[in-house]
């Protein structure tokens, strides 16, 4: 009697199921969505639904194994759910599950162990069943996936109730309505409302199934909750079913009454109909309200034998029984009773065997007793069932459990040496990082005292170039004294004797004549050779780095037979060059220079230095082996070369090839005043 109201609430809750698959399109064109559409028709027998499914599953396995293959897959599982076809549905969510698994696709998991978990509530094997909601449930609440959590907790909320566990059952509503407290989702809410009603009218506490049950009502949205799944007779009917227990009848007569006023509740929920009605014709009996009677119970069981619900029709049989006793025509009473029982024997139902059981020990008192053993005993043994299964629901989250603590046990473990490996190569990094900078740090001094060597270097060769022109400038004021002293003497000398040619004879004034010009030829000469000496001087010095370039160049002429030849442009402004640029530019030749002696084996090489544009461009050049510069490494002398270049921010280009030469250009930024300068000059 009392499962009434559970049995509808189970149809109920499975309409999130169709409602996932009504939103199949049936007029694509496409043969996938076309066999799914066509499997899904309400209107084909079941058994060419299946061929279309089973087409449409064809196709799928077709596919390559990615998410849409497993989205493809759920809908069938979903059309063999709605066939009721449990064998393919099983197989079918086991091959969505196997790929979600090898995919790592955690979503697709977790809703094909809420599939599993349906499979087998199906089957009455609540054990397994509550395995896999327990699993869905684990995934659901690491990702966050609120909705599908508390619809799985719902689920598993409708087995622990259906076990009799109505205390676990209220637990796990509560904890479906916590995670989405403060969301919009009335179709959970209403769910959870009306199990809850469900639970407390078994447990006897009325005024809250009531309470319940009208919150469910007022959670109802059009939006949310299809008006074809006619939630508001649901809950209109479980009202009136808790005003039966109340022994209210008019209240329930009038609850009923309304549920059958629901619009379309015959063409859109024909099981539900048949509830109402024989709930309604239950009151009318215990009203003494015969008029309709059996009438309204013929109908309500001829809609279920049709639909094939055994439950309904056991109900329905056993309310026949009592409204026959009722009248006292026994045989028909004993009939529907029996009929009742065996049904409920049949479909394992035992709660309806003990209703069964305690009508037939009313209408046959005789055989009172024997009746009562096989009650007591069967309940006696359904309450230790229902403890068991209690049990078990419990030894089955605390194992799950522990396999997810000696996981995390293992997690914790790979984590510890996760951190520990990261702190020591943190501390590697540390070491490594510090001995770098040691390195760059020693090689930014070696760099520092290269260059207060270069610096010292080139000074000691200015110094040396001084000296020199100190020695010259003394050797220039030792010829120009004897000029004065020498020359000057000799030509006042010889203008005096000229002076005095006057007073002697022409024919002896001829003959010193001709001596004294002889005299001025040769000062002529003397002062010729001293006046070239002197330009000659002043050409080669006019700057210190090009006579140190010229004594680099005359020492790799006198030692080694290479032909060399240089140009130095005589435009450049070599005092307003830095010390940095020439110091550089000198080493860059001389290792140059070097590297021809050693490798090149030429015959000539030349060395220019020219201005341009805002560079001073440095050109070497050899005629000699040459080498391939993509496959040779550079050495220390290449790389001193480019390095030097890069000292003094600018760039180098080496080209070079097997038998062509090599030729090493050096381009260097320069004041723009040495520009200026040039144009000007």
């Amino acid at each position: 009697m009392k499962k009434h109201c559970l049995i509808l609430f189970i149809f109920f809750l499975g309409c999130s199921r169709q409602n996932e698959i009504s939103s199949v399109s049936s007029q694509s064109k496409d043969s996938l969505d076309l066999y799914l559409s066509l499997a899904n028709e309400y209107k084909l027998p079941v058994n060419i639904k299946q061929k279309y499914n089973r087409k449409a599953f064809e196709v799928i396995m077709s596919q390559p194994d990615d998410s849409i293959k497993r989205v493809n897959l759920f809908k069938v599982a979903n059309r063999y759910f709605n066939m009721r076809d449990w064998n393919e549905y099983n197989k079918t969510v086991k091959i969505v599950l196997e790929n979600a698994q090898n995919a790592k696709d955690s979503v697709s998991m977790s809703k094909a162990y809420t599939y599993l978990g349906d499979y087998y509530s199906s089957q009455s094997v609540s054990d397994s069943a509550f395995f896999y909601y327990y699993k869905a449930e684990k995934l659901y609440s690491q990702s966050n996936s609120f909705y599908n959590l508390a619809k799985t907790r719902l689920s598993k909320a409708l087995l622990q109730f259906n076990e009799g566990d109505f205390y676990g059952s209220e637990k796990a509503v509560f904890n479906a309505l916590r995670v989405v407290k403060g969301s919009n989702n009335n179709d959970i809410l209403y769910d959870s409302y009306n199990l809850l009603g469900v639970i407390y009218n078994e447990l006897g506490e009325y005024e809250k199934a009531i309470e319940f049950h009208n919150k469910a009502i007022a959670s109802i949205d059009d939006k949310v909750i299809p008006v074809e799944f006619q939630p508001k007779a649901t809950s209109l009917n479980n009202i009136g079913f808790v005003y039966q227990n109340l022994n209210d009848y008019k209240k329930a007569n009038f609850y009923f009454q309304e549920g059958l006023k629901e619009k379309n509740l015959f063409n859109q929920k024909p099981e539900l109909y048949a509830i109402l009605m024989d709930n309604l014709a239950y009151s009318k009996l215990k009203l003494n309200q015969t008029k309709e009677l059996p009438d309204l119970f013929y109908k309500a069981l001829k809609i279920r034998d049709s639909l094939q619900l055994a439950s309904g029709i056991t109900a329905n049989k056993m309310h026949l029984s009592e409204y026959f006793a009722s009248i006292k025509d026994t045989a028909k009473a004993l009939h529907y009773s029996h009929q009742a029982l065996i049904v409920s024997k049949r479909t394992k139902n035992f709660r309806n065997v003990l209703v069964a059981l305690k009508q037939l020990s009313l209408i046959q008192p005789k055989k009172a007793s024997k009746f009562s053993e096989e009650y007591i005993r069967i309940n006696d043994s359904l309450q230790k069932a229902e403890r068991k299964m209690g049990d078990k629901f419990t030894r089955i989250e605390y194992e799950t459990n522990e396999i997810k603590s000696e996981n995390s046990s293992l997690e914790i473990q790979n984590r510890t040496l996760v951190y520990v490996f990261s702190i020591l190569s943190l501390i590697g990094l540390f070491f490594y990082i510090y001995k770098t900078q040691q390195a760059r740090n020693r090689e930014l001094l070696f760099k520092q005292q290269q260059q207060i060597a270069n610096e010292d270097i080139y000074n000691l060769m200015i110094s040396q170039q001084n000296a020199i022109e100190t020695m010259r400038i003394n050797e220039k004021k030792k010829v120009a004294q004897e000029l004065h002293d020498g020359v000057l003497g000799r030509m006042f000398g010889v203008r005096i004797s000229l002076d005095s040619l006057d007073k002697l004879d022409e024919e002896a004034a001829s003959d010193k004549r001709k001596k004294y010009l002889l005299e001025l030829k040769e000062i002529e000469q003397d002062i010729r050779e001293i006046s070239h000496d002197l330009n000659k001087e002043k050409s080669g010095l006019i700057n210190n780095f090009v006579a140190i370039l010229e004594k680099l160049f005359q020492s790799q002429t006198n030692t080694f037979n290479t032909k060399l030849v240089y140009n130095i442009d005589s435009n450049i402004k070599w005092d307003l060059v830095s010390n940095v640029v020439k110091i550089n530019s000198y080493r860059i030749i001389q290792e140059a220079l070097q590297n021809c002696n050693k490798y090149a084996r030429a015959k000539t090489i030349t060395v220019g230095f020219k201005s341009e544009i805002n560079y001073l461009v440095l050109s070497i050049s050899d005629d000699g082996t040459g080498f391939n510069t993509h496959k040779t490494k550079k050495g220390i002398g290449l790389q001193n070369i480019v390095y030097r270049t890069a000292e003094c921010n600018g760039n180098v280009t080496i080209n070079s090839a097997k038998g062509e030469g090599t030729t090493i250009l050096v381009k260097i930024p320069i004041d723009q005043k040495i520009n200026k300068i040039h144009n000007e000059s």
